[in-house]
């Protein structure tokens, strides 16, 4: 396993990071093999863990309270905020009322006094950053997190933070972390310049497209019970990878052809996948989220992967720098596009 300095925090991480979004009600429900798989991505070098209050309604957390009873210093453990946790309107958001409702909460159910990083999980058009930092420094000042990061932020809403962290003297953001994958390039245009711009570690999520980059789904062919797509259908996350969606069929198709590369070069396409992101001299470290141990242990075998130039030109000649295929692909999408933004003037 290969460590990173995660930004100019002085940490060092793993290049992997255990992402936990498949363990709890949404994933594997057995919690003891839910345990199982955080201690043995521990014991193979993973010293990262990613969650979040809302994966399984918090039940997510309350596992990893119990994995890591006993080796909580042995690991950086972070977890993000924002999106709802209950019916209430003001169980969401940014705001300084939820987001201190919401650490006391995630430390309850994580069993610690403490997490190393605590990330906004979206964007929140409705709260002024400054408010949201305010809130956040003093959590830092009393202890209950040792740094703060985004999630999905746009270019422009980084340097934002930035410069009001710096213009109020508040803490600032030490990382983000956004969407990257062969087949979602697009925080290779600002995001990334961003980030580096300002020394924040980058921690990608869905390195492997919610399972294509597996090439386990199929064009045409219907995907198998146990896979992602059916266990998420109906969902907004399932048309991302559902075989049977039209507007798939270029991702599918390009999915060939990265299969091609991957197959000529000895490696699985889902390892050639997770190495190109860790190619970007910009990115710390790729999420994984196994759902069963021997996902963990197949996603492993390729942790020390390198691609030479010869791999990622032809990755670029498929799908170039800055390109995306599909706007499912960049998960958040920004409020001020809902059809009720933009009309709201004409009504």
């Amino acid at each position: 396993m290969e460590y990173r300095f995660f930004g100019r925090t002085g940490i060092k991480v793993s290049s992997f990071c255990l992402g936990t979004g498949a363990l709890g009600n949404w994933g594997n429900k057995n919690e003891e093999e839910c345990i199982r798989i955080v201690n043995e991505a521990i014991a193979n070098g993973i010293n990262f863990i990613d969650t979040a209050d809302v994966y399984s309604g918090g039940e997510t957390e309350k596992i990893l309270g119990k994995a890591l009873k006993g080796q909580r210093t042995e690991v950086i453990l972070g977890t993000k905020g924002g999106l709802p946790m209950g019916n209430g309107q003001n169980q969401k958001g940014s705001s300084k009322i939820w987001i201190r409702r919401a650490v006391e909460g995630s430390l309850r159910r994580l069993q610690t006094d403490y997490v190393d990083l605590y990330q906004l999980h979206v964007p929140d058009p409705y709260t002024d950053i400054e408010e949201t930092l305010e809130v956040l420094t003093d959590l830092v000042k009393e202890g209950k997190i040792r740094y703060i990061g985004t999630s999905s932020f746009q270019a422009w809403q980084i340097v934002e933070a930035q410069w009001v962290s710096e213009r109020r003297n508040l803490v600032r953001f030490v990382s983000e972390q956004p969407p990257y994958s062969i087949i979602n390039r697009s925080v290779e245009l600002d995001v990334l310049a961003a980030a580096d711009k300002y020394g924040l570690g980058v921690l990608v999520w869905s390195p492997l497209s919610g399972g294509l980059l597996t090439g386990k789904y199929i064009m045409g062919q219907q995907a198998s019970a146990d896979s992602r797509a059916v266990r998420i259908k109906g969902s907004p996350l399932a048309d991302r990878v559902n075989p049977e969606r039209q507007e798939n069929r270029v991702k599918f198709e390009v999915i060939n052809q990265l299969k091609e590369i991957a197959d000529q070069a000895g490696m699985t396409l889902a390892h050639m996948a997770m190495a190109f992101t860790q190619e970007h001299p910009s990115v710390t470290a790729s999420i994984i989220g196994p759902r069963t141990p021997a996902q963990l242990h197949e996603i492993l075998k390729g942790s020390n992967i390198r691609l030479n130039f010869d791999i990622l030109d032809k990755i670029d000649s498929i799908v170039a720098p800055g390109k995306t295929l599909d706007d499912l692909e960049r998960g958040w999408a920004p409020e001020w596009l809902s059809h009720q933004r933009r009309y709201a003037a004409a009504k």
